[in-house]
């Protein structure tokens, strides 16, 4: 089958990643396209209606590898190795994150694929899928192909949208032979999360704080800032959550996270290059700085030069009134 074949990130619970549910939707969206089939792959002890449950976002079949714990990339990569080579997939498709990154590298390794990562869309073109890749600080656009199969494609964080299609999909139980190397590590405790439960991935509203906040007790104000909003939340820069100012789950930046909401806020954030590629890729972003030669207006789609400290009561307030 010359299909594309999927990896279902979920955590603890059974909650399925986002970034995960919008590659199964695009996969299918590009095998409807191709005339084959999408299909998932997933680890752990998940339960039958849980897995049949993906055939929603348009995959018609799921492989469970329920003794293969999830979190861990070798083993999982050792998963999708057999399943590609088993049932013939012509290609491999990841939803944006760092586990995504890893397996998909780890499958190109093994299988001598090709592989495109930061991928932003994907497309038909002469029966083959042709990928869209960012280059060049994102002023350009290349189209990458692959000369032999598998394919492997590895999204940017929010690239592909979730789709409902309200189907189920065939649950098919794997077992693997992991290799030795996939054994040596073992997972004690799973968190991405440290200190807090912050999860700035699925935000689609952004306020990142900076230095120019002066210190913990600032960071209120960006919270109240983010209450405000619908699915608000508070990120931060290294050099804040180094001073403990704010947990480590909310960095972002080339230490950190990456994110792409719809908006960024920043307040205070001075916008060094290691800051700026875990955020460039926001929908808007917005920068409130006393400094006007900070770097971080450069590259805002909107700067406001002024006191964060009396901007932003007087937006949390506005934003506040507008809702109500």
């Amino acid at each position: 089958m010359a299909g594309i074949l999927v990896y279902a990130l979920h955590d603890d619970e059974g909650n399925f990643n986002k970034n995960s549910l919008g590659a199964l939707s695009e996969a299918a969206k590009l095998a409807g396209e191709l005339g084959t089939e999408a299909a998932a792959v997933i680890v752990g002890d998940i339960s039958d209606d849980g897995a049949a449950g993906l055939g929603n976002y348009g995959v018609t079949k799921v492989y469970r590898a329920k003794d293969v714990s999830e979190g861990l990339a070798p083993p999982i990569v050792d998963v999708m190795a057999k399943i590609i080579s088993d049932d013939g997939f012509s290609y491999a498709l990841f939803g944006g994150g760092l586990l995504g990154f890893e397996i998909g590298a780890g499958l190109t390794a093994r299988l001598g694929a090709g592989v495109t990562m930061e991928v932003t869309k994907v497309k038909v073109d002469g029966g083959k899928l042709i990928s869209e890749r960012p280059i060049l600080q994102d002023s350009q656009i290349a189209d990458v192909g692959y000369v032999s199969e598998p394919g492997i494609i590895i999204g940017r964080l929010n690239a592909f949208d979730i789709k409902e299609s309200g189907g189920t999909a065939e649950v098919v139980d794997v077992e693997v032979e992991l290799s030795e190397w996939s054994t040596k590590a073992e997972m004690v405790t799973r968190g991405e999360q440290r200190g807090a439960d912050v999860d700035i991935e699925a935000a689609d509203i952004l306020i990142g704080g900076g230095r120019g906040l002066g210190s913990a007790e600032g960071f209120e104000g960006a919270e109240a800032l983010a209450g405000a909003f619908h699915n608000g939340a508070v990120a931060a820069t290294r050099a804040v959550v180094d001073a403990g100012w704010y947990p480590y789950a909310a960095q972002i930046g080339q230490t950190g996270k990456t994110v792409a909401p719809k908006l960024y806020l920043a307040v205070g954030v001075s916008g060094a290059i290691q800051h700026k590629v875990g955020m460039m890729n926001s929908e808007n972003i917005v920068a409130i700085n006393k400094d006007p030669n900070a770097p971080i207006f450069e590259f805002s789609d909107l700067g406001i030069i002024g006191d964060l400290n009396k901007i932003m009561p007087k937006l949390t307030e506005a934003i506040a009134a507008k809702k109500g």
